[in-house]
């Protein structure tokens, strides 16, 4: 197309957006979605909404509904600058299915966002493929999503991505706060490293201030910097879920941006207090690494990464050796951190004691 002036006309291409390429990006992580379903799952990949059968509701007595949205944060600086992009999906449905077990739901199903500075169909796809194995590994289905191309906003290699998930549990299943007494055990479950936290303050010790390169192999971590700093966040739901079913759970705790102390004050009700013994554990070297090189202060360390607890479940002492060892069956490392007792006037609702191991 010409205008009168025999110049070119505008056209969205022009302007950054190729239609082509997002069609092409659908076409390739259709396998990837279809890997996702569950027997509730309706329709295909491409239509205008995700359908999912609520029928299945009906066999509860009373279903609440459970809704949760998140994204990666920064780590996404990293699979950009070492060009693996199919572990940043795995990080997101983590991080948004972790926080529905929370409550006791389970996860249903769950839409990604992606937003991109110029779509590259491969590059898409397999974002969409760690999306999708993590649905699988949460026992969700991935209903559909967006990819938008935002040229002059983002880069042409700039991306970030974002979910959504809905999530059912029995009313009189809900855990939470008002089931906690005085006596029961706090179960740490460990993380599977940084998880998808902290990272604005690990980029600017690790590459900023120490100017390492994410190929550096380092000793202390027995593996390069950037596959540290990418190794994906562990996903709990099913394991949570297994514990919630066959042994008895007041609460659980995700251990996100906050750290363990602020997260875990977030499910303790008025009048009691967590007591976490620091001295129960030894956050691997990563956390360490951080706090030694950047000067990090303890108290600011915790309170920005998980340093190696990433849930937290609260259990009658009844329940401890069954929980652990349905825990250890399942190959989640969990060891009892502290306890919870009547909170003093003056007392936090949560405290870290001691020295790590």
């Amino acid at each position: 197309m010409t205008t009168h002036s025999g110049q070119p006309g505008a056209s969205y291409a022009a302007a950054g957006v190729d239609i082509e390429a997002g069609e092409t990006a659908v076409e390739l992580m259709k396998k990837w979605v279809a890997k996702t379903q569950r027997p509730e799952s309706v329709g295909t990949l491409g239509g205008f909404s995700g359908l999912f059968d609520a029928s299945a509701l009906k066999n509860y007595r009373r279903p609440l509904l459970a809704s949760a949205t998140d994204g990666v944060g920064t780590k996404v600086a990293i699979a950009q600058r070492l060009d693996i992009h199919d572990t940043i999906g795995h990080d997101l449905v983590a991080m948004v299915v972790d926080d529905l077990v929370v409550c006791g739901a389970e996860p249903l199903f769950m839409t990604d966002y992606i937003c991109v500075g110029k779509v590259h169909p491969e590059r898409v796809a397999s974002i969409v493929k760690g999306i999708a194995e993590g649905c699988v590994l949460a026992g969700c289905a991935l209903v559909g999503g967006e990819t938008a191309e935002h040229p002059g906003l983002l880069g042409p290699e700039e991306y970030d991505v974002a979910g959504a998930a809905t999530g059912v549990v029995e009313a009189d299943r809900l855990l939470g706060a008002d089931r906690i007494r005085s006596g029961d055990a706090v179960i740490a479950l460990a993380a599977s490293g940084l998880h998808s936290n902290g990272y604005s303050l690990v980029r600017h010790v690790l590459l900023r201030q120490l100017g390492w390169a994410l190929e550096r192999e380092v000793p202390e971590l027995g593996r390069t910097l950037g596959e540290e700093l990418l190794e994906p966040t562990r996903i709990y739901s099913l394991d949570c879920l297994a514990l919630a079913r066959d042994s008895e759970v007041h609460a659980y705790s995700h251990i996100t941006g906050g750290g363990l102390a602020g997260n875990l004050a977030r499910v303790m009700p008025e009048g009691l207090h967590a007591r976490v013994d620091r001295g129960t554990w030894s956050p691997p070297p990563v956390f360490g690494l951080v706090g030694d090189a950047g000067k990090v202060a303890r108290a600011e360390l915790e309170r920005t990464l998980n340093m190696g607890v990433g849930m937290v479940a609260v259990v009658p002492p009844h329940a401890v050796d069954g929980a652990l060892a349905l825990l250890a069956e399942r190959g989640v490392p969990a060891w009892v951190a502290g306890e919870v007792t009547e909170r003093a006037e003056g007392d936090e609702a949560v405290t870290l004691n001691g020295d790590y191991a």
